[in-house]
């Protein structure tokens, strides 16, 4: 017995999967060198193609080994802390090169700022992510306090929904400010805001997949009440993102347009 429980404990610690998300993560840095740096776009595009492919396949892989175990173990919620707080990192670098900037050009800042720009639509934007951490919630303690995975199903896809029409209002956002001349390489604020805010959505569309995930995983009985780690995970997740929205509001939007 001693034996087979050795041996179910290496079999934990050795993985394939990181191996294909490293191997995804190099070939998209080479990929947007390829295409911006060196010019050869097509090229470019190809090795991003199989980059995320490869991501995708090593973090569905790695994520499968989860519900091969016996039972659950206890460290999702300090991987999940873990992870939360590297993008922290990223996020507070781009804070600081927004700010920078900010303070270096504050003489000519306001004339850089569009009319487009518009603090209702940063309102509608936060409203919408905000109650989104609602319905994520309310999932995870359905599935919790309740163990209805029917019900459960249907807050995170309430979740996927508002997480989606963000997106489409985000973007369409975007188009308008574009196509009135408010580029990425327009001025300093426009660079700060389209990384800022471009840099969230990236979250953002990372939460939606994490969402189907879920919604998969609840569909097919792999998670349930005595299995929740993932939603757990995905629920904290989702949570920073709303969270640094509102900080990604007050910096592009409120603070960022004023003419100070």
């Amino acid at each position: 017995m001693a034996h087979a429980d050795v041996k179910h404990h290496h079999h934990e610690e050795v993985s394939k999967w990181p191996f294909f998300i490293g191997v995804g993560g190099l070939l998209t840095t080479i990929a947007f060198t390829a295409f911006f740096a060196w010019g050869w776009k097509f090229i470019g595009l190809i090795l991003f193609g199989v980059s995320l492919i490869s991501i995708l396949f090593g973090i569905t892989g790695w994520a499968n080994e989860h519900f091969e175990k016996d039972r659950e173990y206890g460290l999702g919620a300090l991987g999940t802390f873990l992870f939360i707080l590297t993008e922290v990192v990223i996020f507070g670098t781009m804070f600081a090169a927004f700010w920078t900037a900010r303070v270096t050009h504050a003489y000519e800042w306001a004339n850089w700022v569009p009319e487009g720009v518009s603090i209702s639509m940063a309102a509608l934007l936060t409203l919408i992510l905000w109650t989104s951490s609602y319905t994520i919630w309310k999932a995870e303690e359905v599935l919790e306090n309740e163990g209805d995975t029917g019900k459960t199903i249907k807050w995170v896809f309430f979740t996927f929904s508002l997480g989606v029409l963000f997106v489409i209002l985000h973007v369409s956002e975007w188009i308008h400010l574009w196509k009135e001349g408010f580029t990425l390489s327009v001025n300093m604020y426009g660079t700060g805001f389209y990384a800022l805010t471009g840099l969230h959505t990236s979250h953002v569309l990372v939460g939606l997949i994490a969402h189907l995930y879920c919604i998969w995983l609840l569909a097919t009985g792999k998670m349930n009440q005595y299995r929740p780690t993932v939603l757990r995970g995905v629920s904290a997740y989702w949570h920073f993102v709303d969270f640094m929205w509102l900080l990604v509001a007050l910096t592009a939007y409120v603070l960022g347009t004023m003419a100070i």
